[in-house]
């Protein structure tokens, strides 16, 4: 391809909203343009390395046993009312109407339509299993697009689907899966570690996200030395410490306390404790009306995704305002850790839920706050019990994991895939999604689903490969293999053109792919926009190398430029490209 002719130049300039690497580099080289917030057109070059990471992908899911087929991206709405998600993700789906009125959702996600396109065949247990994938288009209605491509509202996603007769087949195909996406992202040159994770509004029980090291990331997971463990801070378990269990219970007390004392900071001043010794109450209101208050240990954080999970109110809970403290008779740094109501009567309900960590301290300080008192000597399980328990504190550095073994450190990195079990949670919501097995009965499929951001995982190569001159792409997935510049003048240096020329067309006719950058422009300008660019290998062809009867190699990823004979160069570019 001539640069020349190339539609999306090079510019300086990057958007002001930009500040990942990743934004402004794929901008500035020509790559992207942002159509509206969160929605890019792929230009030319960014467009040849999707498709590339889309050919890995595909040979890979392929040799696994994947059959490639595409869904529909509009969703009929009834498909996500069967399984109740036309609430659960409301805050994340897009909807729209035909003009017959009839409602679809735009795709996000496809659980619902592989499962609909499954059932409408009589599938028998010696069917089973498949897996069946699509490269489609999705849709969230993201709160607010940043990141460049790492947060977007629009993107195109390698979403499957695998069907099996029970949970022991699909282990089989769980760890087939890892092993894919392991082999994809090492191809597409990306290191990732393997997170536990947490299923979100997709469902299932366990999950794990394969993330690429990286602070432009927004996952933060726990990790210990040895990488045996690894979790998102969305899962990850810890050992608690006890505090003073074998203290002798007190009994329980309301005394006097000054009206100053109103955060931690003043309890631990006033009482010469620390944060462990007090119980502390975090508020939060689902998206039903229900008030939740969340107790625990005040050295600890509550984890909201933890929490919604124990409450089966994934993605529907929001942080109280001070009306709805106001609605259950409390306000800020006042609430009770038993004995809130509504005030009057109404449908909602005020829902306590106890941490763990409740039962790790003897004589708790705190729970019935007043202006100028309250109580000492509380303890769980004697004084207040919740009827919800469970683990729902947030894990930090330096904590240990829950055997005790080893110490909890912190990282952050780039969600680039996912795999998921969904078990039977789709299955069993939908009509008749079925098999026939041996004993002539049917049966709910077990099912997991696997999925990889395209245009993720391309921000993602960026963001690992790069220096301070622009972007050092991987051969696999660079939009060309080489970049070949002419360095000469029309009338001047024809000879130095002609054989540039003569050089483009043998590379080409050998099946290399080449950006030849044949335009009228100094030779400076033309090695900065060959670095931003980033291809693996470039070739210059000038009066200099003319002389020596050659042109010259360098690699983008670094090395000492040489001259090679012209007599040579193919057969060497044939070997660089094959490896």
């Amino acid at each position: 391809m001539r640069y020349s002719k190339f539609f999306g130049k090079t510019e300086k300039e990057v958007p002001s909203h930009a500040s990942l690497k990743s934004h402004k580099l794929l901008h500035q080289a020509g790559f992207i343009r942002e159509s509206t917030a969160g929605r890019y057109f792929f230009l030319p070059l960014g467009h040849r390395v999707q498709a590339k990471i889309m050919k890995i992908v595909k040979e890979e899911m392929d040799a696994a046993g994947g059959q490639e087929m595409l869904a529909p991206v509009l969703h009929p709405m009834e498909l996500w009312k069967e399984t109740n998600r036309d609430n659960t993700a409301g805050f994340e789906l897009m909807n729209i109407e035909d003009r017959r009125g009839a409602e679809f959702a735009l795709g996000g996600t496809a659980e619902e339509m592989f499962v609909d396109v499954t059932r409408k065949f009589q599938i028998s247990y010696k069917d089973l299993p498949f897996n069946i994938y699509q490269f489609s288009t999705k849709f969230r209605d993201e709160m607010r697009a940043r990141g460049g491509l790492l947060r977007v509202r629009e993107f195109i996603m390698k979403d499957a689907y695998s069907f099996h007769r029970d949970e022991e087949d699909f282990k089989i195909e769980y760890k087939k899966m890892w092993h894919t996406y392991m082999n994809i992202f090492k191809r597409c040159g990306l290191d990732c570690v393997v997170v536990e994770a947490d299923n979100g509004y997709i469902g299932g029980e366990y999950c794990h996200e394969f993330v690429v090291v990286s602070d432009a990331g927004e996952s933060r997971f726990l990790i210990t030395e040895d990488g045996k463990y690894a979790a998102h801070e969305d899962v990850a378990t810890f050992q608690l410490d006890e505090v003073n269990v074998d203290e002798e219970m007190k009994e329980m007390e309301t005394i006097d306390q000054p009206e100053w004392v109103q955060k931690m900071e003043d309890n631990e001043k006033h009482y010469g404790k620390d944060s462990r010794h007090f119980l502390k109450n975090v508020v939060y209101r689902s998206i039903h009306g229900d008030i939740i208050i969340a107790t625990l240990r005040g050295d600890l954080e509550v984890n909201k995704v933890k929490l919604e999970q124990v409450l089966s109110l994934v993605g529907q809970l929001v942080e109280a305002t001070d009306e709805d403290l106001k609605a259950i008779g409390s306000k800020t740094g006042f609430v009770h850790s038993w004995g809130h109501e509504f005030v009057g009567k109404g449908k909602h309900k005020v829902i306590y839920v106890a941490d763990s960590s409740l039962k790790t301290v003897k004589n708790f300080i705190g729970g019935q706050k007043e202006d100028t008192n309250d109580t000492i000597n509380v303890n769980y399980g004697r004084d207040f019990t919740h009827d919800i328990e469970g683990d729902i504190a947030m894990a930090h550095a330096g904590f240990k994991t829950a055997d005790g073994k080893y110490t909890l450190s912190e990282d952050r990195g780039i969600e680039v895939g996912n795999i998921f079990q969904l078990g039977f949670h789709y299955s069993e919501k939908m009509k008749k999604a079925t098999f026939v097995d041996n004993d002539g009965k049917g049966k709910p499929y077990y099912m997991g689903c696997y999925g990889i951001g395209i245009g993720r995982t391309l921000a993602t190569i960026v963001e690992i490969h790069n220096d301070e001159n622009g972007m050092v792409w991987p051969l696999a997935v660079a939009p060309f293999q080489v970049h070949l510049i002419s360095i000469g003048k029309v009338g001047k240096d024809d000879e130095v053109l002609d054989r540039a020329e003569k050089l483009y067309n043998e590379l080409e006719a050998l099946g290399v792919e080449v950006l030849y950058d044949d335009r009228k422009e100094s030779p400076g300008k033309k090695f900065a926009d060959a670095d931003l660019i980033g291809v693996p290998l470039r070739l210059v062809v000038s009066s200099r190398t003319m002389e020596k009867g050659g042109a010259e190699w360098k690699l983008r990823a670094g090395g000492e430029a040489e001259d090679v004979k012209f007599d040579d160069l193919n057969k060497k570019v044939e070997d660089f490209i094959t490896g």
